[in-house]
């Protein structure tokens, strides 16, 4: 792999107006600890309340904030902020703190020590600290033997909200994707691994899982649901439609807000 240049973090934020301004410096205080060259890129998914105005608050000329009207879900917020980077490595974590921030810099080292083209943060590898509810972590395992049977992708577990990749990766994936929501995380690293990125790697995290604060943490039997429903969509049009495939480019359309071309399905 070449020479990091700049490393590209994005923060998707939906109701976060209380812990935004914290979060985020949070993680400017951990990769002030490096000698790498980084931006954050704060995507707040709509405007509903205090969290883009508080954002502005963080005093970094390394945080850019941005954002839009309605919210549309994490996935279109991870790739709207995607589309606006400027770094060889792209990575994204999830507002709330959930995940403890200082595992950036555990993904950053192995992504580089392993050349890899994708690095994930797993509850499941050995070093990983988590507390998360034990009906969580049930509805976890499934979830994930699911996804294993479905796509045959050799990961423990794809929904951490913490990931890094290469650009190339990400310039190659991302116009392809039609997740908004639930199973954004399965559908870029199937995608991913269909077109060849095979190099797909695991690292440790700390996870504390905070019901009141966390993205995701509402409805959670009806995300699940929906995770299965949006994975099945991915299967179909992976393994029946093609639709990933760069024959298919006529079926993508230009997006102005997301500035590249998206597939329409």
């Amino acid at each position: 792999m070449g020479k990091l240049n700049l490393l590209s973090i994005i923060v998707p934020a939906y109701k976060q107006e209380k812990t935004i301004k914290t979060d985020v410096e949070k993680i400017v205080q951990v990769m002030s600890q490096l000698h790498y060259d980084y931006e954050i890129i704060v995507v707040v998914d709509g405007l509903v309340d205090g969290t883009f105005k508080n954002a502005k608050k963080i005093k970094s000329p390394k945080v850019i904030v941005i954002g839009y009207q309605h919210n549309h879900g994490k996935g279109y917020a991870v790739r709207f902020g995607m589309a606006k980077t400027k770094g060889s490595i792209i990575a994204f974590i999830d507002a709330g703190m959930d995940i403890n921030p200082s595992g950036l810099l555990a993904l950053l080292k192995r992504f580089e020590s392993y050349d890899a083209d994708i690095i994930i943060g797993s509850k499941r590898h050995p070093e990983s600290k988590v507390k998360y509810p034990l009906e969580r972590r049930i509805i976890s395992f499934l979830s994930q033997t699911f996804i294993r049977i479905l796509f045959g992708l050799n990961v423990r577990d794809t929904q951490v909200g913490i990931k890094f990749f290469k650009k190339e990766v990400i310039e190659n994936v991302l116009p392809r994707l039609l997740v908004k929501k639930f199973a954004f995380d399965i559908e870029i690293l199937v995608v991913a691994f269909y077109l060849g990125y095979h190099k797909i790697y695991e690292a440790p995290i700390e996870l504390n899982f905070n019901f009141g604060r966390s993205i995701v943490s509402q409805g959670l039997l009806e995300a699940l649901l929906k995770t299965f429903w949006d994975s099945l969509a991915v299967f179909y049009r992976l393994k029946i439609l093609r639709y990933y495939d760069d024959r298919n480019k006529r079926k993508w359309k230009y997006d102005p807000e997301l500035n590249f071309r998206v597939n329409t399905g």
